[in-house]
């Protein structure tokens, strides 16, 4: 069956109503789709859903009850609109009060970049392919939403409201700033321009970013790596800075291979030791000494020549 729009909903509902009230027959179409939505909203819908659904429709009825009418007419109008009020309310109203108050808004970018306004005044540009989820409860006291994808956040600033996007395998909080999620595989980062940002990821402490920083996880697992962008105070360009590298119950075969990539050196170390699993955190080292640092956590020794460093026992 073709799903309706909200607009075709409302009066579809209206019209049942008044049939209701004028004790006019419901068509066996009408039934139909009665049954059908019913059906829909039972198969979505837990438990809790459905007894916070009763709970609203009853709350809603409630200015009927307190009416009192001035004569047997009124009276009977009054008996009509309560009982069409419940049975098409409580028929519909796991369908409606779920679709209402409890979905989530969906915003999707398909083939190129969507603008985003949020009802707290911030603004989402997701990149193509990216999806964010919006609950209806938004804001409340936590702005939270749900990012698949890349997106590029211009957070409404709120001292008492964290804004908290949640991503594959990580989060972000900030208070009001800009900043951009990136998710490509299993390598996730955080982009700040402006403000602060705090980022989490199991396994590894708590980062915090300042403008032109850059979070990743580098593609690996309980891995977080800091980089800096900041303009050089000699040539004014931008040159990427590591500033922390930090393993949790990292294999050395991993932690070897960042190494190399981030320093452009080549390491040799015992083939035996490469599913070793240790942890480590390397901060503004240069390569020689986080590889000493490596080394020490080993129990081994290091041997260098030009830009080739070996591992021995």
């Amino acid at each position: 069956m073709k799903r309706l729009n909200n607009k075709n909903i409302k009066t579809f509902v209206f019209r049942l109503w008044e049939r209701e009230v004028s004790e006019d027959k419901i068509s066996e179409k009408e039934k139909e789709t009665l049954k059908h939505w019913r059906l829909l909203a039972e198969k979505d819908l837990d438990t809790h859903h459905r007894r916070e659904s009763k709970e609203r429709v009853l709350s809603a009825l409630e200015h009927y009850f307190a009416e009192k009418p001035r004569h047997i007419k009124s009276l009977k109008q009054s008996a009509y609109r309560i009982a069409a009020a419940i049975v098409i309310l409580l028929t519909l109203g796991s369908f409606f009060t779920y679709t209402i108050f409890f979905k989530p808004d969906v915003y999707m970018a398909v083939s190129g970049n969507r603008t985003v306004h949020l009802k707290d005044g911030s603004v989402v540009t997701l990149l193509p392919g990216a999806e964010l989820t919006v609950a209806q409860s938004f804001p409340a006291s936590t702005r939270i939403v749900d990012l698949k994808g890349d997106a590029i956040f211009t957070v409404a600033k709120s001292k008492s409201h964290p804004f908290i996007v949640y991503a594959e395998g990580f989060s972000t909080k900030v208070l009001g700033t800009v900043f951009k999620v990136s998710q490509s595989g299993k390598k996730k980062s955080v982009d700040l321009y402006e403000g602060k940002v705090a980022v989490s990821t199991e396994g590894v402490p708590v980062s915090y970013l300042k403008p032109n920083q850059k979070w990743t996880n580098l593609g690996i697992a309980r891995t977080t790596a800091i980089i800096s962008f900041a303009p050089s105070e000699t040539s004014g360009k931008q040159s990427p800075e590591l500033l922390s590298l930090s393993f949790n119950d990292v294999s050395v075969k991993d932690v070897i291979t960042i190494l190399e990539g981030n320093y452009s050196i080549k390491i040799y170390y015992p083939k035996e030791i490469e599913n070793k699993k240790i942890t480590a955190d390397f901060t503004g080292g240069t390569a020689g000494e986080n590889i000493e640092s490596l080394a020490f956590i080993l129990g081994m020794e290091v041997q260098k020549k030009e830009n080739i460093y070996t591992l021995k026992k």
